[in-house]
């Protein structure tokens, strides 16, 4: 029996360290809050209205960005006299209203979009300007908007008008993605960081571009 007792006065001694002849007391490590507690992720909710006048073009993205994607395969044609030309990679699409056609033409305006736009209130003819004026006529290349200039045909919309594009969906081409709604139309340039929202009651123009002085016989330009 005094044999047991002193192995296990050995065996304690053994497995403790002391402090001053007193036992250290080994205090368990707490486990981290990141382990015990469980990750939080916020989400920014999707916007419900469209962008007013003026608002950031990070409003305007976020918009765009929140509606439905279409199939781009859908508007790579265009309509006129119940006749369809082919487009290749250009694109053309029109809005529920029908009271804004746009198009690209990659072979003379590097895919820049172009639209015709039926203006309330279109920029008045210049007096510089000579040949056939159109003032809802639009081009928006991201670095720059003009509205109104002189045509002496329809030019690309020769061809006619493309497939109408929903409210709510959204069409993403090179460097664009639009989308429809009751409102306007709105178009996101992302290599420019610029927006267009283009309705009947006028061109609103996003982000970077500002109003600048019209070149020669046009009616009106934002540029960046």
């Amino acid at each position: 029996m005094r044999m047991a007792v002193l192995i296990a006065s050995v065996l304690v001694a053994g497995c403790s360290s002391t402090t001053g002849g007193q036992a250290e007391r080994i205090e368990p490590i707490p486990p981290s809050p990141s382990a015990s507690s469980p990750s939080r992720t916020t989400t920014t909710p999707k916007p419900t209205t469209p962008p007013a006048p003026g608002a950031p073009v990070a409003d305007v993205i976020a918009w765009v960005e929140a509606g439905e994607p279409a199939d781009a395969g859908r508007f790579h044609s265009a309509t006129r006299d119940g006749q369809t030309t082919d487009l290749g990679q250009d694109v053309a699409f029109t809005t529920p209203s029908g009271k804004t056609s746009c198009m690209t033409d990659a072979d003379f305006s590097d895919g820049a979009l172009a639209c015709l736009v039926d203006l309330v209130d279109p920029p008045p003819r210049p007096a510089d300007a000579y040949g056939e004026w159109k003032g809802g006529w639009v081009d928006y290349d991201g670095k720059s908007v003009t509205v109104g200039s002189v045509h002496g045909d329809p030019g690309r919309f020769t061809v006619g008008q493309g497939s109408e594009l929903p409210y709510g969906q959204v069409l993403a081409f090179g460097d664009y993605r639009c989308r429809t709604d009751p409102v306007a139309l709105f178009c996101v340039n992302y290599a420019f960081q610029s927006a267009v929202g283009f309705s009947d009651a006028g061109i609103e123009p996003f982000g970077c571009l500002k109003p600048v002085s019209a070149p020669p016989q046009t009616g009106e330009k934002f540029s960046c």
